[in-house]
């Protein structure tokens, strides 16, 4: 999806939503998780029951929307905005943007969001890594660009694709010495690869 009518068009009822969880969590069709076995039907609280025994499963159930008392299409609206926009989405954005009643609603969302969006034990970059540094942050008023005021140094290790670009990774530096940036290559990427870089 590339506009946000795509977006709304695709997710314009909770239970498009559900059926797009469904699907995620259940690719192959659903299989309940006490008998595994295949086939259910949906109860009027919107959960899925097996035919065979009768066990009753949350598409929700385990994710970041466990339990949640808003609407899915909220949640999938706060993802959008979340990915869409340029510079860093603000609770109070988030708040404004889908009209919820607490500032702390929309902290807590982006909290489980931001969460959910790093894996734990991410893998590392493989095959021909380009490895780099860039300074991060606007242009301070009265300064010119070359100035680095408050700007953030960032490493940043991206991997080749045939002609394109795949997984990056990234992390802060404190400067552009040997030092850092080894440890930086070191934990981002994997023993045997073949590193890039300007030097």
């Amino acid at each position: 999806m590339r506009t946000l009518a795509e977006f709304e068009q695709r997710f314009a009822t909770e239970g498009a939503c559900r059926a797009y969880l469904a699907r995620l969590r259940w690719p192959s069709g659903f299989c309940c998780p006490q008998c595994t076995t295949s086939g259910s039907w949906t109860t009027t609280r919107c959960l899925l029951m097996c035919r065979q025994c009768g066990y009753q499963a949350s598409v929700t159930a385990g994710t970041i929307f466990h339990r949640t008392r808003l609407p899915l299409q909220d949640w999938f609206r706060a993802m959008w905005w979340m990915t869409d926009q340029k510079h860093r989405l603000s609770a109070l954005g988030l708040q404004r943007l889908l009209g919820l009643g607490s500032y702390r609603t929309a902290w807590l969302w982006l909290q489980k969001l931001r969460r959910a969006m790093v894996r734990p034990n991410w893998d590392r970059l493989g095959g021909k890594v380009e490895v780099g540094e860039a300074y991060l942050g606007g242009v301070e008023s009265g300064r010119s660009r070359r100035h680095m005021g408050s700007k953030a140094l960032v490493a940043i290790a991206a991997q080749i694709n045939g002609k394109g670009i795949g997984r990056i990774h990234l992390r802060r530096i404190p400067d552009a010495s040997a030092n850092p940036l080894v440890a930086f290559v070191k934990h981002a990427v994997k023993p045997g690869s073949v590193i890039i870089s300007d030097a």
